[in-house]
């Protein structure tokens, strides 16, 4: 039975619980490892210490973060916002084939790597087809050719290539 907090509470109920449960944590944990990630400089005034900023916004955030879970009308975790925490965790699975992408890079290299993973998301967002694997194919050498060849971005050699011979070392880490 909902109580009449819950019934005029305004915005939508999904999602709230967890987001707020999460958000807190999160910036209670940043908030306690603040003293390893920053440091303290003396004879610095105190609005130019590397601490300070941080400190503030991490304060805020837990201050913030807290008050938005003493208001929430309710303490359990309905259906909704287990489907909306699923949404969430579906977005987060592309940010971790990107790390996941980022991590292999410089171990195989950037072309190699492109080439794989361009047409395995492009398969798991449902394009399976012949002719959309090789628009993947194709558009991953594209990408590598204008970002290594016409930008000349620099891009570090993988360590697979320093198990190759001299010359050949030197020109997949050059082109590739």
């Amino acid at each position: 039975m909902t109580t009449e907090r819950e019934r005029h509470f305004v915005g939508p109920r999904r999602g709230q619980l967890v987001f707020a449960l999460v958000f807190l944590t999160l910036s209670v944990l940043l908030l306690v490892l603040i003293g390893e990630q920053t440091t303290w400089v003396k004879k610095a005034k105190l609005f130019a210490q590397p601490r300070f900023w941080p400190a503030v916004s991490l304060g805020g955030m837990v201050l913030l973060g807290g008050l938005h879970f003493y208001q929430l009308p309710w303490r359990r975790a309905s259906r909704y916002d287990l489907w909306e925490t699923r949404q969430w965790g579906r977005s987060a699975e592309y940010a971790l084939w990107f790390m996941g992408y980022v991590f292999l890079v410089p171990l195989i290299g950037y072309l190699p790597v492109t080439l794989v993973f361009v047409p395995l998301l492009a398969r798991r967002m449902g394009y399976r087809g012949r002719f959309m694997m090789g628009i993947s194919l194709s558009f991953a050498l594209m990408v590598v050719v204008l970002f290594k060849g016409i930008l000349a971005v620099r891009i570090p050699g993988a360590l697979l290539y320093e198990y190759l011979p001299g010359t050949l070392r030197n020109f997949f880490i050059l082109y590739f």
